[in-house]
């Protein structure tokens, strides 16, 4: 199969509005923020990646998709060199339901799965009319059927120029022992400010924000790296294991051992 590059593709997809357009990338290439005309479905075999939009960031681990409405701004960044993306753009005119007009991070069912290898076949524009085109329209058609429950973990993001400095030293220092009292007079704002700018900027309390970095960095961990959980557990700041793991159960609704169990299962199918 000929390889595409990302020129080539961000022109190629809203060339023909009624078609159905895939493309398959080994990770390598690096997406600036860009937006298209079609509804985007991108599944990641082979490692982890993170979506950005303006205002918000999104873990999107193995086994599950990103659903990203027409119009919406993003880009999609890695770590991992042997990621693989399949990416499936839907003609928005065909996508009525709700589901369609929200962005959300969904696991992929082994019906969804068996699907999206058997597209591995097409690329570039699929055309109303054609077999595969009705094919691709039935997988578009079963994604609000079967994704009922989002992964419950988005971070908001800012260019605020107060408070950005202090998400990047969050995320750079995530095991240290991190405090509106610590941020505060790293930064020079007492803890009532640096409070009411979490909450009236991000929409969220600073302990929230905490707690939903330090569990995506453990997601991270638990997929790519060989360490206990009481490892990650002390990598992203908690001391104990216990708070860790309940923490991790009461966000994703599994232990971290679940997770990384099935992780682990996904990517030996892979092999």
């Amino acid at each position: 199969m000929k390889r595409v590059t990302i020129s080539e593709y961000l022109s190629a997809l809203d060339q023909h509005p009624d078609s159905t357009y895939l493309w398959y990338s080994q990770y390598g290439d690096q997406l600036e923020l860009h937006s298209h005309h079609k509804g985007q479905l991108t599944y990641v075999e082979g490692g982890v990646i993170f979506l950005h939009t303006e205002d918000r960031s999104y873990f999107l681990p193995a086994r599950h998709y990103a659903w990203i409405p027409a119009g919406v701004r993003h880009r999609f960044y890695h770590r991992y060199p042997s990621v693989k993306v399949r990416t499936i753009h839907f003609d928005p005119k065909r996508t009525d339901d709700a589901f369609f007009k929200k962005m959300g991070i969904y696991p992929v069912n082994n019906l969804l799965l068996e699907m999206l290898l058997f597209s591995e076949r097409w690329h570039g524009n699929i055309f109303p009319g054609s077999k595969a085109y009705d094919f691709l329209n039935t997988m578009k058609n079963i994604l609000p059927l079967i994704s009922l429950h989002p992964l419950p973990i988005a971070l908001p993001t800012t260019d605020n120029i107060r408070l950005r400095p202090v998400l990047i030293y969050i995320h750079q220092h995530i095991a240290d022992d991190l405090t509106l009292e610590v941020l505060g007079k790293a930064f020079g704002f007492s803890e009532r400010t640096l409070s009411r700018l979490f909450k009236t900027i991000l929409n969220m309390p600073f302990f929230q924000y905490l707690k939903l970095t330090r569990i995506i960095k453990a997601m991270e961990h638990l997929i790519k790296d060989d360490l206990s959980i009481s490892e990650i557990a002390y990598r992203v700041g908690y001391n104990s294991i216990s708070a860790f793991s309940n923490t991790f159960y009461s966000i994703m609704g599994q232990r971290p051992t679940d997770f990384q169990q099935l992780n682990i299962a996904v990517a030996d199918e892979g092999t």
